[in-house]
């Protein structure tokens, strides 16, 4: 960008233009041969060659300043600010010293072909925001998310890399003739808490079933692309027109658990963003000499970016089993050194890499409609940045070889296991040991189920559907009153609004009821909800069972473990691990 932002992209490096004034010990954006400017990044004036400035960055007196009028900044963003340089030193400072920022860092946590992106506050206002944002590349939803994340609930993204060969320097990746696959996929869930996340990689290889997807056209229309039964996964994007709303679709079909947004990268994502941090470390217990992938190390710890990181996570023949779920291992090994050099102070406190990495991160990645713009994917980034790095864990769907092969090319679900995972992240389970809720809410929910229960026969409940499937409330009763003998029982139709989890709502004295109540149906202490008494058809008190989308079928428990079970495979991004 030049020195009005605009044109001769190439010339000058923004990121090169952030200075130290060693009168105020801040980096400032300084322009060649002008004075020192505003910390802020935001609009700013032009000035004729014939103009001067004064010691202090304004135009010398008599002199008008000239140039387009400043732009209003986007709503929820500080506009730029100026303020008058001190004539020496502040008292107290070491001259020269850099202090640290006021408020939160600017991050942006980007990984290439199955990354993240983190992009947080700044006080300091706005950062290139008409440059970074007509750098981003968006891509109608169809529908298949919910609307937009929310601050008050779990978030759940989609993170895909294809190997579409786009981009320079990429002639020999990918299909030259291909509009590319689901290549690499992970199903990011961050916790409603933001204490923890799980990052659960899907297998490209994996053997599973394309709904229907209705898909917008270049011309605005909507074409349903028609569903592939027992397919590979990968073949969810770009296949047969799909687009990444059709991977969206064909993961809650997978997994039940619908996505907020989606995030899409190719193989320049890798090299941009690992050369704009200087490198990600990693670590091999071995030699690896792979020509597939064009990655060549020894055993040890090495410092990779541009192309020796994405041949990094490219390779697989030479790692584990010669596989891809080998490859899935190593790449996550890439991304967990990579959140850490992005979290680190090294990054953190460099104008000069988070400008880079800014740059890179809007240019590499094509993003949902729904957060289309810098001010919603640092929205976005805010809540995602918030759990800490020993709390992200790494896993994959549990999958077998298909034994349908004798040759093994793909692989199936482990039924068993891969529904325990899944229903993990939907109810919100950490893979890692994080006290979810306080000690003393914690405390509160338990001691809501102890006490005496009710006969069957004297609890009186209304059962109302909120969420699950049509006809659960009229299975439900039927089960009360044919197995259990809660006779005293009635359905009172639709709740009028979704709930997520099945609740059980009570006055005081109905505590026993509905003690009685959750014990048959399986429901802990958070569904317990002390309130008010209803009446029935009948006028007589009631207490209100409401089914959610968690509810399984009449008779299925529905507490929610605490914990992951112990043979659940992952790993954490603090801990530094050797592909072997």
């Amino acid at each position: 960008m030049d020195a009005q932002g605009r044109g001769r992209a190439d010339d000058i490096d923004p990121a090169d233009q952030w200075v130290l004034n060693p009168n105020t010990g801040d980096y400032e954006l300084r322009l060649e041969n002008s004075a020192p400017q505003s910390t802020v990044p935001g609009p700013r004036s032009r000035r004729t060659a014939g103009e001067t400035a004064s010691p202090r960055g304004r135009t010398a007196p008599g002199r008008e300043r000239k140039g387009t009028p400043q732009e209003a900044p986007e709503p929820g963003v500080p506009g730029p600010r100026r303020r008058r340089a001190p004539e020496g030193p502040p008292p107290g400072r070491r001259k020269g010293r850099p202090k640290k920022s006021r408020g939160k860092k600017i991050l942006l946590w980007t990984g290439g072909t199955m990354a993240f992106l983190l992009v947080g506050t700044s006080t300091a206002g706005y950062l290139y925001w008409k440059h970074l944002n007509g750098n981003i590349t968006s891509v109608s939803d169809d529908g298949a998310g919910t609307g937009g994340f929310s601050k008050d609930r779990a978030i759940n993204v989609l993170l895909v890399g294809t190997d579409k060969r786009t981009g320079d320097g990429n002639d020999g990746y990918g299909d030259s003739d291909s509009p590319g696959h689901a290549d690499t996929t992970v199903l990011l869930h961050v916790s409603k808490d933001r204490t923890n996340a799980t990052a659960m990689s899907i297998p490209r290889d994996l053997i599973t079933d394309i709904p229907d997807c209705p898909t917008t056209q270049e011309d605005g229309s909507t074409k349903v692309i028609p569903g592939t039964l027992n397919t590979r996964f990968n073949e969810s994007l770009g296949q047969e027109g799909r687009t990444p709303s059709c991977t969206m679709r064909t993961v809650t079909a997978l997994t039940g658990v619908k996505m907020d947004h989606f995030m899409i990268a190719d193989f320049n994502a890798v090299k941009t963003l690992t050369t704009a941090v200087d490198g990600v470390d990693v670590c091999l217990a071995k030699d690896i000499d792979d020509p597939d992938s064009h990655l060549k190390l020894s055993k040890g710890e090495h410092s990779i970016q541009g192309e020796e990181a994405l041949a990094f996570v490219r390779t697989r023949h030479s790692v584990g089993f010669g596989g891809d779920l080998s490859r899935i291992e190593i790449q996550q090994q890439f991304l967990s050194s990579l959140m850490r050099k992005l979290k680190s102070n090294d990054t953190l406190t460099s104008p000069t890499k988070l400008l880079k990495l800014a740059e890179a991160g809007t240019k590499a990645l094509t993003v949902d409609s729904k957060i289309s713009s810098i001010t919603k994917l640092r929205d976005l980034g805010t809540e995602l940045g918030k759990f800490p790095t020993k709390n992200l864990s790494f896993t994959t769907v549990p999958v077998a070889d298909n034994p349908t092969e004798k040759v093994k090319a793909t692989v199936v679900l482990q039924e068993a296991k891969a529904k325990e995972m899944f229903a993990l992240i939907k109810d919100d389970v950490s893979l890692t040991a994080v006290k979810q809720e306080k000690k003393k809410e914690k405390a509160a929910e338990a001691a809501r189920l102890k006490g005496s229960k009710a006969d069957p026969a004297e609890v009186r409940v209304r059962v109302l559907n909120g969420g699950a499937v049509a006809g659960s409330a009229q299975e439900t009763l039927n089960w009360l009153q044919l197995e259990e003998g809660v006779t005293k029982s009635e359905n009172a139709g639709n709740a009028g609004a979704t709930l997520k989890k099945t609740t059980v709502e009570y006055a005081p004295d109905q505590a026993d009821q509905a003690r009685r109540l959750a014990d048959l149906m399986g429901l802990s202490g958070s569904a317990m909800k002390p309130g008010k008494s209803v009446t029935n058809s009948q006028g007589l008190p009631a207490i209100t069972l409401t089914l959610g989308e968690d509810f399984k079928g009449a008779g299925v428990s529905l507490t929610t473990p605490s914990t992951a079970p112990e043979d659940v495979e992952k790993s954490t991004a603090d801990k530094v691990e050797c592909a072997k």
